[in-house]
């Protein structure tokens, strides 16, 4: 019992402190300290210790992603230093009006997302023409990580065909494809672009009709008067991240972002080479916003790691895997819950579906059905405030507070899922 109340209660205090502002570096630990000390886990003796389990943790993220951060944060930065950003974002302006600026930055994400480019990586590279699309239109820059978010990790990352693990991991488990129960798939992410693009959208107009706008920061790229880039400029870099990515994809599985994202940083750097206006000055803020922005995410990985080694854990994983009633309520339940303690989409697939997989197909539940409601439950819940991504792209990325971005990004990552997820369990029941 002590357990689990160390868990629900450190969670729910990370929860709490992030949308505080607390610094990450301290709050994560703090708070994984309460759980590991409630869950009996001993802090610095014995095989596995609060040390070294937050570290492993920390440590292996760093390991995996910290190319992919690098690289990306140095693409965005070169498309915000050649004025490439501008250059793309006055054309779109001058193509699809002021009004459609959130849309734009909504499509780029959902086309390089669903091209398999890491969702991490689509916030750094989309991020510098979005703040551009804002500013231009005059809109709150409070409503960009919303938007990026929305784009990125909605009805794009866990649909039938995306490349992106949320809808992979599902695959060696159930024996399925990418493309498992694409009707209903097809239907609910057009059902979840249109409704979640509507309710953003109100909340921005809400916004701008109270007297919000866009309001310049010191540490903003200045559009001064300068000769910048044709749009084709911006835009190639962007084709060819996401072609290499396409190409690598199957053999190289994430390790394909390396090469994609190298190909656009030399691809961006060769046909601006003239437009920089200080190289050296936008490579050590890349690699500064890549340090911080991976920094804060794998503190957070850490308390997950902590999590998962209580008893109180595998307590809720044995409950959640064991709901009584429609197989594919429970399923969506255990995922979404599980997705929700460890803040991790994919972390909620691989730790229910070795369970889940086996027991509702020896059930009888169809597996592409199966597939598809744990690839959309893992995407709702997992947007908490505690979220790698969410914590990556508000702060670390978009230099926005959890109080002043958060409540958007909840609209449009955990409530428009939790709708498409009930939407699609409804149809495989009654279709």
């Amino acid at each position: 019992m002590l357990s689990m109340i160390g868990l629900v209660g450190g969670l729910a205090l990370l929860i709490i402190l992030t949308l505080r502002g607390m610094n990450l570096f301290i709050s994560a630990p703090l708070c994984a300290v309460v759980v590991a000390l409630c869950g009996n886990v001993p802090l610095f003796q014995g095989e596995v210790n609060f040390v070294s389990a937050y570290m492993s943790g920390f440590a292996s993220f760093v390991a995996a992603w910290f190319f992919m951060f690098l690289l990306g944060s140095m693409f965005g930065k070169f498309m915000e230093d050649t004025g490439a950003a501008d250059s793309v974002a006055k054309w779109i302006i001058t193509k699809l009006g002021r009004k459609q600026a959130m849309l734009a930055v909504v499509l780029a994400c959902a086309i390089l997302t669903y091209g398999g480019v890491s969702v991490f990586v689509v916030a750094f590279s989309v991020y510098p023409m979005a703040l551009s699309l804002f500013k231009d239109a005059n809109l709150p820059r409070r409503f960009i990580p919303a938007a990026l978010a929305f784009g990125s990790v909605t009805f794009t990352m866990t649909s039938a065909g995306s490349p992106e693990i949320q809808n992979w991991i599902p695959i060696q488990y159930l024996g399925t494809s990418p493309y498992a129960a694409w009707e209903v798939s097809l239907l609910v992410a057009v059902l979840m672009a249109s409704f979640g693009y509507w309710w953003l959208n109100r909340l921005i107009n809400k916004a701008v009709a109270n007297g919000e706008t866009f309001h310049s920061r010191a540490d903003d790229p200045q559009q001064q008067e300068r000769e910048l880039p044709s749009p084709l400029s911006g835009l190639v870099p962007l084709i060819v991240v996401l072609t290499l990515s396409f190409i690598f994809h199957d053999e190289l599985k994430q390790n394909a972002l390396i090469i994609a994202l190298t190909g656009g940083v030399l691809s961006i750097a060769i046909i601006n080479r003239k437009f920089f206006q200080n190289l050296s000055n936008a490579i050590s803020e890349a690699s500064t916003g890549a340090l911080v922005a991976i920094g804060n995410t794998a503190a957070v990985v850490g308390f997950g790691s902590i999590a998962k080694i209580t008893p109180a854990f595998d307590q809720a994983v044995a409950i959640m895997t064991n709901l009584p009633g429609n197989e594919l309520v429970g399923a969506a339940v255990a995922v979404s819950v599980i997705a929700g303690l460890t803040g991790s989409a994919s972390g909620g697939q691989v730790i229910a579906l070795p369970v889940l997989g086996p027991h509702y197909i020896d059930a009888g539940v169809n597996p592409d059905q199966l597939h598809r409601i744990v690839a959309i439950s893992s995407g709702a819940l997992d947007s908490l405030p505690h979220n790698g991504y969410v914590v990556t792209t508000i702060r670390g990325i978009c230099k926005e507070t959890h109080q002043a971005a958060y409540w958007s990004v909840a609209a449009v990552t955990v409530v428009v899922p939790l709708m498409g997820l009930a939407v699609a369990i409804g149809l495989f029941i009654w279709w």
